[in-house]
């Protein structure tokens, strides 16, 4: 894989059987699932996971997968980082929880200090810890509304922000995310995203949004525009540079404050820190998660020092919020992409993705892989039942993965119809590992064709 650079942190090639006769299966587990966990909870595959290193896991019954998902994009330093783990491991020598807002520590401000000056922008900043990324969306709303003394908010068509009440309201997909658990919150207003598929430009979505404005959303009302760099669970869409920079235009112009969701594009994902970058774009507001501690739960909201300060004392929190050991390991993810170069990395991982997964379709299905787009290594291929009607083809899409978790590949969809398969692969899988993983995804197109032709 040319181009590319070697990593040293490199999974071992050892694997492990089911260490009690069957009690601890894939197939046992399962049942135990089933009686213990509501079905709500979905899983993309019925594996139990014994052990993990960087892109390889190991099941219960010692069969072997490369990761191409990352736990949706939580891994971009690989499962198991050797410093990530060290760092967690050192920090619960001295402590695991105070609570920051009862007792605080270092971590909390080294990692605040570290985030401040990797935000996009030159400005005085500042950050708040927590949890989840919904957790940072919902608080990033809160921040904002203080901020401006406004209700409203703007989200657009295929964002996914989240699965409370306040980030299923900004989400902009029902099935299954929102179905039967409404009504949602008040003051949220939805405008279009520019798609391809849907035939909208960036034209087009602007005047949208501009109608949207002028018949249902008052500009004076508006506190936040919130919006993902790249579309996620929406079919990793990138949001054309034009239409970013002409949002923050928009909303100097009202006094309105720029959200960006970074939850899945952070932490080198796109060859940036944050994907908003590429634009030249500065938003108000930057929600993280996912791949900031590298595996370790962890959250927040960045923004402009002035908008961060306008709460109250008492206004933020969250118990967990900061929790010391996952901060030390962020500090160590942070440490890690950049003395690996996972930003450079990640920007040619994404160009040989392209041009194999580009060759895989000229060679083997043609008349199926519709799309292939992203940007740096989040990268994502949609399928269709033949190319003059484009129709999504998500049987197609869910057959692909289950042939490939047979061949030891671990993919995921997305998008609003189910046809996209998306690349998570940690920035940190070895060139050898990431070709095993495309010639198995390219075995399991072709019997996931010659299944659904027969």
């Amino acid at each position: 894989m040319q181009g590319i650079i070697q990593m040293a942190h490199v999974a071992s090639s050892t694997t492990e059987t089911d260490r009690d006769g069957g009690g601890h299966s894939n197939a046992a587990l399962l049942a135990r699932r089933a009686a213990a966990v509501p079905r709500g909870l979905a899983s993309a595959t019925p594996v139990f996971a014994d052990r993990a290193e960087n892109a390889e896991l190991w099941d219960v019954e010692g069969n072997r997968y490369i990761d191409f998902v990352g736990g949706i994009a939580v891994l971009n330093t690989g499962h198991r980082h050797p410093n990530v783990v060290a760092a967690a491991k050192a920090q619960e020598d001295h402590y695991t929880h105070t609570s920051f807002q009862v007792v605080q520590y270092e971590p909390y401000v080294a990692l605040a200090e570290r985030l401040n000056a990797l935000a996009p922008g030159d400005q005085p900043k500042k950050t708040l810890l927590v949890t989840t990324g919904a957790e940072a969306v919902e608080n990033a709303v809160k921040i904002a509304r203080a901020a401006t003394g406004r209700p409203g908010i703007i989200a657009f068509g295929g964002a996914y922000h989240g699965r409370t009440l306040m980030t299923l309201g900004l989400t902009g997909k029902v099935s299954p995310y929102k179905k039967d658990v409404g009504p949602f919150p008040a003051a949220i207003y939805r405008a279009p995203f520019p798609s391809k598929r849907d035939g909208i430009s960036v034209a087009d979505a602007l005047t949208g949004l501009q109608n949207l404005l002028l018949t249902d959303a008052q500009p004076e009302h508006v506190a936040a525009i919130i919006i993902e760099p790249v579309l996620g669970e929406g079919g990793y869409l990138p949001v054309p540079f034009e239409m970013l920079q002409e949002l923050r235009q928009l909303c100097d112009a009202h006094g309105i404050l720029l959200i960006a969701d970074e939850i899945q594009t952070g932490f080198g994902r796109t060859g940036k820190w944050f994907a908003i970058e590429h634009s030249g774009v500065v938003p108000d507001l930057v929600t993280v998660a996912k791949s900031m501690a590298g595996g370790y739960p962890l959250a927040g909201v960045i923004g402009r020092a002035d908008i961060m300060d306008r709460l109250e004392p008492g206004g933020l929190g969250g118990t967990y919020g900061g929790n010391p050991v996952a901060c030390a390991a962020a500090l160590a993810a942070i440490d890690a992409i950049e003395s690996e170069g996972l930003l450079a990395r990640s920007t040619a991982l994404g160009a040989y993705l392209h041009e194999r997964f580009s060759d895989i379709a000229a060679r083997v299905a043609p008349d199926h892989i519709w799309d292939i787009r992203g940007l740096g290594a989040m990268v994502a291929v949609e399928f269709v039942t033949d190319m003059d009607s484009a129709e999504p083809d998500a049987s197609l899409t869910r057959a692909i993965c289950a042939h490939a978790l047979q061949r030891g590949l671990i993919l995921l969809t997305c998008g609003m119809y189910g046809n996209v398969i998306r690349v998570m692969v940690p920035l940190t899988a070895s060139d050898a590992i990431i070709d095993e993983g495309l010639a198995s995804f390219e075995a399991a197109l072709t019997d996931a064709i010659a299944e659904l032709s027969g």
